[in-house]
């Protein structure tokens, strides 16, 4: 498969932070929302926003590994997929940012071999995003 680089890029870029056809992405959804509101829970064992925040950050995280090769990396919570929201909300929308900037200057600096192998995993984290942006601002309008 022949993958366009400049293609992957806009289109995790638009499904992160950058101005989408679709509306709000993920980062422009999470604007405004205070640690308060990012905690509290729709419902009895359902995740709040601050949760789905530390399994985007993860997710990002684990493509980044897998299409750097960086198997050693360690992401900095203990667990995988949905973490508790403990901590501090501004840090963990920090380590958000630098799971999508170390994802994105991976995607960047790919050999094309390797670009082209991993296109779907990294059109699978734009989806990733597009999906949790749209069940956050869900969550945002009714908690």
């Amino acid at each position: 498969m022949n993958a366009d680089r400049s293609l992957l890029l806009r289109i995790v870029g638009e499904a992160y932070d950058r101005k989408a056809w679709h509306g709000p992405n993920l980062r422009g959804v999470l604007r405004g929302i205070d640690a308060e509101r990012a905690s509290l829970r729709p419902a009895p064992e359902r995740h709040n926003i601050w949760e789905l925040v530390l399994h985007c950050a993860y997710w990002k995280f684990v493509a980044w590994r897998r299409i750097s090769g960086s198997r050693g990396a360690r992401f900095p919570r203990v667990g995988k997929n949905f973490f508790p929201a403990v901590g501090v909300w501004e840090d963990d929308l920090a380590l958000l940012d630098e799971s999508h900037h170390a994802f994105r200057d991976a995607v960047e600096t790919l050999p094309a071999r390797a670009l082209a192998s991993n296109s779907r995993t990294i059109y699978g984290v734009a989806m990733h995003d597009v999906y949790h942006a749209g069940q956050i601002r869900l969550l945002a309008r009714v908690l």
